[in-house]
């Protein structure tokens, strides 16, 4: 770039207004990418709170998170953005112990076993494994070894190449309770190459599924020596809350417009720009206010929204794909819409609880599909050292429920009806006994469920809609629907996604 060509390039930039439709991080970041080039940015956020799956909530004055509490240290993206906005000292592993496995079948809980993969095992006879599985699965699982290759490189579903080389024991105790916690689906519906990358290509190679795993973990363990069990992700300390608000302040440190409480109704292109119709409610009434009918209005949350709009350069949909795929359907009819999009659910509980002091079941249970109501718990002060101290002696459980393509068991339950179920939940997951009165606080959060990258079909159905979306002038789309589940997906595909949009902003005519 020449001296003469940076002051045209920045005159340009401020003449841009991008409107991001959605404060979760997708939208947050997306906003950051926009605003350090000078262009003018406003987020449009429905709720009153920006993070969208970071989410924090206030138990008896202790302050937890109640939605995503780490993020995966892959890609180091995550990590990177966390440094960038200065928060590197506040970066911590989990603790605690492994997780444990509860609905074997006839078997009593058990801890997870170590050294697999996704749960598939590179030694069925381990004694932690064979604990879950039986000798006879164990037997069965050793037949892996002895049998062909056969089509290896043509099977994409994790639940099948199981199956077939190491049977129903290593798929129903093992994998599939991994996969449900992980991804919320069943092993059937991943695929095997985007979960475990090079795992068919290693089996090719070894000859038996048990011998692919080996050699990647083998692979794994050169490239990160000594690297700590649950190293692959990391927290921070005060809650992942903490990367929300360094976000927020970094944006208005940009001069970047941020509002909560505006539902966008429309995105509207007229001639080159765009305009972006939304909706906000009247504030709380105000003591002193002249109009008492007004007052009046508001406090029954009966006052109409206010209906307004903004002019837009351009357009980021950063928002979950039901109402993405809304704001999208004049624009890319061939998108259509997401049909039921079932919502996963976390109870949060806070318990004085002295019997979970010695964390019975290490940092959380996964369950066997079928066993129980909740998909997975965390014993996230067992898990946390920082929130452990901050609870002054009470803990913090979170119990997860929902998986994919179906709806949450607690979806048609009041708030008192989801507790009770939680708490039920929880006694069993965690073995132990616990009360009602036991129980201080509790909060429900609810996430519309977004589709794991990891399932079969997933990467061309994303493909095919971003390639929509793309064909559109001064459009983009960001969030969990495009890039996946994740921190580790969202952040980056963020920045790859505005940087797309915003080259041809400030580049095309």
């Amino acid at each position: 770039m020449t001296e003469h060509a940076a002051p045209a390039l920045a005159a340009r930039a401020a003449e841009q207004h991008v409107v991001v439709v959605g404060g979760g991080i997708g939208g947050l970041v997306a906003a950051r990418e926009c605003a350090k080039v000078g262009m003018r940015v406003t987020v449009l956020e429905a709720t009153e709170a920006l993070g969208g799956s970071i989410r924090t909530a206030e138990l008896d004055g202790l302050v937890v998170d109640a939605g995503a509490e780490s993020f995966a240290t892959r890609g180091g993206h995550v990590r990177a953005l966390v440094d960038e906005l200065g928060l590197s000292d506040l970066v911590v592993a989990p603790e605690g112990g492994g997780a444990w496995l509860s609905g074997i079948p006839d078997a009593p809980d058990a801890p997870l076993p170590v050294g697999g993969l996704l749960g598939i095992p590179a030694n069925p006879f381990q004694d932690d494994v064979r604990r879950i599985i039986g000798w006879r699965g164990a037997w069965r699982a050793y037949v892996d070894r002895l049998r062909p290759p056969l089509t290896i490189g043509h099977e994409h579903s994790l639940g099948k190449l199981v199956r077939t080389r190491m049977g129903d024991r290593v798929h129903d105790r093992l994998v599939a309770p991994v996969t449900a916690g992980v991804y919320s689906a069943l092993p059937g519906d991943i695929d095997t190459e985007v979960a475990a990358p090079g795992l068919n290509a290693a089996l090719t190679r070894t000859g038996s599924l048990s011998g692919a795993v080996g050699t990647l973990l083998a692979q794994r363990d050169a490239r990160d020596p000594g690297k700590a069990p649950g190293s692959a992700v990391l927290g921070l300390i005060g809650g992942m809350g903490r990367l929300v608000e360094a976000l927020r302040d970094d944006l208005v440190t940009y001069g970047v417009e941020v509002c909560t409480g505006a539902r966008v109704t429309g995105v509207v292109r007229e001639g080159a720009a765009w305009v972006v119709a939304y909706e906000t409610t009247p504030d709380a009434p105000d003591e002193d206010a002249a109009d008492a009918a007004a007052d009046e209005e508001a406090a029954l949350g009966t006052a109409k929204p206010e209906q307004k709009s903004l002019a837009a350069t351009g357009v980021i949909i950063a928002t979950p794909e039901p109402a993405a795929r809304s704001l999208l359907g004049a624009h890319a009819p061939q998108l259509g819409d997401s049909g039921d999009a079932p919502e996963i659910e976390l109870v949060t509980l806070l318990l004085q609880a002295p019997a979970l002091d010695d964390a019975p079941r290490g940092s959380g249970v996964l369950t066997v599909p079928g066993s129980h109501v909740a998909k997975a718990l965390t014993h996230s002060t067992a898990k946390w050292g920082w929130l452990r101290d901050a609870a002054d002696g009470h803990h913090v459980v979170r119990v997860s429920f929902g998986t994919q393509g179906e709806a949450a068991p607690t979806a048609g339950l009041d708030d008192d009806a989801a507790a009770e179920l939680a708490m039920s939940e929880a006694s069993a997951l965690l073995g132990v006994d616990l009360a009602p009165e036991q129980l201080l606080a509790v909060h429900r959060a609810r996430f519309v469920q977004a589709q794991p990258v990891s399932l079969i079909g997933a990467g061309e159905r994303r493909a095919a809609a971003r390639e929509a979306v793309q064909q559109i002038p001064g459009l983009a789309v960001v969030g969990a629907w495009m890039a996946g589940t994740g921190l580790a997906q969202v952040i980056p595909d963020a920045i790859a996604e505005t940087d797309r949009l915003r080259s041809a902003l400030l580049w095309e005519e």
